[in-house]
């Protein structure tokens, strides 16, 4: 099924409707669909270069407002919607421990699976069971998807088809790189 999914978003970044599909996909990933964004942002941006900016608009702003979804999720339906998404991605059983902890790291969670390939969904969702507040939900996911969708529109506006094949083999790594250099950031600041 997965697979058919994959399939199916990569058929889409062709189409004429293509930006509207990237906005659907990347509303429902933050909220329930298992598939990034990523995999039509790439091939769109590559296609049509000119439109990395606004390709990258659309997917940031279709993915907090998904968010907003999956925080309504956490809040209000758990048990009914919430509880099922999480342990189909293998994240139900630590739940309880996780939701304990969570606001006390609140900003960074949203940050870090705003920006890496952690699934965004897992940390809406979370955000709304252990009521974060608003304002910090909306701002940090701004800011992570924004980190996000607009640095791999910049690389693939800059460096085109060859940094594709380096983002996909290698985005893991990337990622840390990044998260720990945004810490260490963070944290000489702090303490300089």
């Amino acid at each position: 099924m997965l697979q058919r999914l994959y399939q199916w978003t990569i058929r889409m970044a062709d189409h004429r409707h293509a930006l509207w599909v990237l906005a659907a996909v990347s509303f429902v990933e933050s909220s329930v669909f298992p598939i990034p964004p990523d995999v039509l942002i790439i091939p769109m941006i590559l296609a049509r270069p000119s439109r990395a900016w606004l390709i990258a608009g659309v997917a940031l702003v279709a993915s907090v407002i998904g968010g907003l979804l999956g925080y309504a999720i956490g809040a209000f339906a758990y048990q009914e919607i919430g509880r099922p998404i999480l342990e189909s991605l293998g994240k139900g059983d630590a739940m309880e421990a996780f939701s304990t902890r969570f606001n006390d790291f609140g900003f960074w969670a949203v940050l870090t699976a705003g920006v890496t390939p952690f699934p965004y969904k897992v940390i809406t969702i979370m955000s709304g069971v252990t009521s974060m507040p608003l304002f910090t939900f909306i701002a940090t996911s701004i800011l992570a998807r924004g980190l996000r969708f607009f640095i791999l529109a910049a690389l693939l506006y800059r460096f085109g088809a060859p940094i594709r094949t380096f983002i996909e083999r290698r985005l893991g790594l990337l990622t840390i790189v990044f998260v720990v250099l945004l810490f260490g950031g963070f944290y000489l600041a702090r303490h300089l």
